[in-house]
């Protein structure tokens, strides 16, 4: 999903409530209006400062319901119809639950003129908000922001159907930049080339005849490019756990999740990986102050061990930890003469793990046994480069040992722990390792977060061998 999708569908959320409270004063002082008053006079005591502050919490039940509605879904432009049909319905709720509400609580509002002409006003100014938002999606697809640029695959009634039809609707936000008449050597190897001039954003099979290999190939090699993967609604036999239906120009199209963590997802992760954080720093500041003491005091270097590490979308960023090795340690990973006399207990993989690691230093034992050399990891977490849970950040020379269905962790930012990590720590086979990773991409939710944050601790605990 594009990031000016995410932002708009977000933005639709202040917006609403800005309507919904619009529509309450507009509501208020119609009923005050000379002319209203003339037709029926006011007869009760209502002051506007009272009123102002039940309408803000008003605003939320209609935004609650908004949501529950499905509203505020980012998956994709739905039809207008279908839109107004939904305002009308939640419109109607909130205001159900508002009469609940007074109901129950022996309390009667003071006007019913302005619960009907707020819920009316609602209606009608969140409908124009929303269509304004509309306008102004639709004006930047005219410079190209926002666009998904699409490669459409096959030579079929279908792929000429969905070429024409994103020609002429540019409300679609679709625009075909290649077509490819069927997938081979070549195919993949024009593909590849305009993946990595980011020429392209999403893949629309339109053909029935590719190969159960082909599919599974045009699968990895969406994932590696990152690269949106789509299909006409006609091909069943994709090899995918997750998809998601939408219509564009009027046709039925079948999009391929790598993972729940978008959209919405992708948001409300963010926002927990801001707050957690934030309270652990505050509250483990003082187990990292002692940290930094004991660091100093045992041996010469940094504080900090600082390297590049492979975050989301397979982009280097700064990864640091305290330091818990001799200085320059990293160094020897790479070191012919030292490989030959420590055994590396991950061979056969893209890992390097020694065996009793003369590397470490005294303090550093024992903060990796507690995994207190991680703690940094939170300010990471903090400013975005990596997650609270998620696959661990792959080092740079690992990930170029990587084979293609490796590279799937790399769509999601790394984690302070995972799968991985509650389920074995780092005595777990690396291909198992990956299997876990990809499988908590693709089933996320926010409750599983929670699950693995409250069994990190205990995983912590159990005995594990010194990495």
């Amino acid at each position: 999903m594009k990031r000016s999708e995410i932002a708009i569908s977000a933005s639709l959320v202040p917006i609403d409530y800005l309507m919904v409270i619009l529509a309450g004063i507009s509501a208020f002082y119609i009923r005050y209006w000379q002319p209203v008053q003339d037709i029926r006079p006011v007869v009760f005591d209502l002051s506007f400062e009272y009123y102002f502050g039940m309408l803000l919490l008003v605003a939320l039940v209609w935004v609650g319901s908004f949501m529950i509605a499905g509203l505020y879904s980012m998956k994709g432009t739905r039809r207008l119809i279908d839109e107004l049909s939904s305002i009308l319905l939640a419109s109607s709720t909130a205001v159900m639950v508002m009469m609940f509400v007074f109901f129950f609580s022996r309390s009667l509002f003071d006007s019913r003129f302005i619960i009907l002409a707020g819920w009316f006003f609602s209606i009608v100014l969140i409908v124009v908000g929303r269509g304004l938002v509309r306008l102004f999606q639709h004006f930047l697809y005219n410079y190209g922001i926002g666009v998904h640029r699409v490669v459409v695959i096959g030579d079929t009634e279908v792929a000429k159907e969905s070429i024409e039809k994103f020609s002429k609707d540019i409300k679609s936000g679709f625009r075909v930049v290649k077509h490819f008449g069927n997938l081979d050597k070549q195919t993949f190897i024009d593909l590849t080339k305009m993946a990595t001039e980011d020429k392209f954003d999403e893949i629309l099979v339109a053909t029935p005849d590719l190969t159960s290999k082909e599919r599974n190939e045009l699968n990895d090699f969406s994932y590696v490019n990152h690269i949106v993967l789509k299909y006409v609604a006609d091909i069943f036999e994709f090899p995918v756990n997750n998809f998601e239906i939408n219509t564009i120009s009027g046709l039925p199209i079948i999009e391929v999740k790598k993972t729940r963590l978008d959209g919405w997802g992708r948001v409300t992760k963010r926002i927990f990986d801001i707050v957690v954080s934030a309270i652990l720093i505050i509250i483990l500041s003082p187990v990292m102050l002692l940290v930094v003491l004991a660091i100093k005091i045992d041996s010469r270097g940094t504080i900090l061990f600082k390297y590049k590490r492979i975050g989301r979308l397979g982009k280097p960023f700064t990864y640091f930890k305290f330091r818990s090795m001799i200085k320059d340690a990293h160094k020897y990973r790479f070191d012919k003469k030292f490989l030959k006399e420590h055994k590396n207990e991950r061979e056969g993989t893209p890992m390097i793990k020694f065996v009793d690691d003369p590397r470490i230093t005294k303090v550093g034992r024992v903060i990796r046994k507690f995994s207190l050399d991680e703690l940094p990891e939170l300010f990471n977490v903090f400013i975005g480069r990596m997650s609270l849970v998620g696959p661990r950040p792959h080092e740079v020379e690992e990930v170029r040992k990587y084979a293609t269905h490796h590279k799937k962790v790399l769509t999601i930012s790394p984690g302070m722990t995972g799968m991985a990590q509650v389920s074995g720590r780092s005595d777990l086979d690396f291909e198992e390792e990956i299997r876990l990773d990809i499988w908590y991409m693709e089933n996320w939710r926010l409750k599983l977060d929670l699950m693995i944050l409250l069994k990190t601790p205990l995983a912590v605990l159990k005995k594990r061998k010194t990495e």
